[in-house]
């Protein structure tokens, strides 16, 4: 019989650390500075959860990091990423057990570009297990932009025409078939490279860079659109403005055009906004708003969730149905990162780029 002095007391094994591969903005640089670094990520903290990342896009946000002019990005150095999709690995106290092994998306703004990362279990939206995890990364951000613009912001309605301005890149393209789907004529302005595969989708193409594209609009939809949405911002977003129908809504989401201009980005961007401020309060029945994707996610976080995770899981339900197409313009690995900023800042491609851990 042992006495008390021969037990041997209970240890706990604290849990090995995750080896992360992570690409780190060090400043503003151009793409080949862009940093591949190794480290160890602690395990998952009370309500967090490990995610091993299958899939993280490339989009106008890091282009726009990169220079620096993204409003409210981070201090350098830090991980690019807005989205992700990917496997939960580990969970911390306070998160459900039972979210090991499944796939998930999530909206992270920053920190997606890495091999592991470890999140909120609250911000997670489950994704189908037999969705390939690059197709539906193409809509965690894009998707739910597309969605929310089209039927919370403009409440589009069957019958209807819209223009969708930049309809070959990540947003437009989801935005196209989001739009055909519910039954809406579209308009959309691209590169020439683009047009056939914008009307596969359903959309008539026109030249972004047609001298009158104003005119061009008009042969298609003489008494105006009923929405428009505009990327570009600038002389772009007027123009947008004066195409609508006289019960039209205006949807302004960034400022692209204003990427490479000189100066602070924010001047542009409060320019943009006062400009859609006026033309809300315009007796003529036109609307115009300025679309903020993580609006309310800090007064109203429960809200913010809830409705992130609706519009998502109901694009992804499209996906999984082949009602939406995933446009993915190229699949890349993760350490090359690189060659996808520039890739996908060439204007080349039609849709999203994609890293692939």
């Amino acid at each position: 019989m042992n006495s008390p002095q021969d037990a041997v007391a209970p240890t706990t094994t604290a849990p090995a650390p995750t080896r992360a591969t992570e690409i780190v903005l060090p400043g503003v640089v151009e793409p080949s500075g862009l940093q591949v670094r190794v480290r160890d990520l602690p395990a998952p903290g009370r309500g967090e959860v490990m995610v091993e990342v299958e899939a993280s896009g490339v989009s106008f946000a890091e282009r726009s990091m990169r220079r620096g002019r993204y409003p409210g990005q981070p201090a350098f150095p830090f991980v690019p990423g807005y989205d992700l999709v990917g496997r939960v690995t580990a969970v911390g106290p306070d998160a459900d057990a039972a979210l090991i092994g499944t796939r998930v998306a999530a909206m992270t703004k920053t920190g997606g570009w890495a091999s592991h990362v470890l999140l909120p279990a609250a911000d997670l939206v489950p994704v189908r297990a037999d969705l390939d995890p690059a197709e539906a990364e193409t809509v965690v951000v894009n998707g739910v932009t597309a969605w929310q613009m089209l039927h919370r912001s403009a409440r589009v309605q069957r019958g209807q025409t819209v223009l969708v301005h930049g309809a070959s890149g990540g947003v437009g393209t989801v935005l196209v078939q989001l739009a055909v789907h519910a039954g809406v004529r579209v308009i959309a302005t691209a590169g020439p490279r683009h047009h056939e595969a914008l009307r596969a989708l359903g959309a008539e193409p026109l030249d972004y860079d047609t001298p009158d594209l104003e005119a061009a609009v008009r042969r298609l939809a003489p008494g105006g659109v009923d929405a428009a949405f505009d990327h570009l911002g600038g002389e772009s977003l007027t123009r947008s403005w004066r195409l609508l129908a006289p019960r039209g809504t205006l949807v302004s989401y960034a400022i692209a055009a204003k990427i490479d201009a000189p100066g602070s980005l924010w001047i542009p961007f409060l320019a943009a906004l006062a400009r859609v401020l006026v033309w809300q309060v315009l007796p003529n029945g036109k609307r115009a708003s300025f679309y903020d994707l993580w609006s309310g996610h800090r007064l109203r976080p429960g809200a913010f969730r809830a409705r992130t995770r609706q519009d998502m899981t109901a694009v992804l339900d499209l996906l999984a149905a082949g009602v939406v197409t995933a446009q993915i313009g190229a699949r890349l690995p993760l350490t090359s990162a690189a060659e996808a900023m520039e890739l996908a800042e060439s204007h080349t491609v039609r849709g999203k780029i994609v890293l692939v851990p």
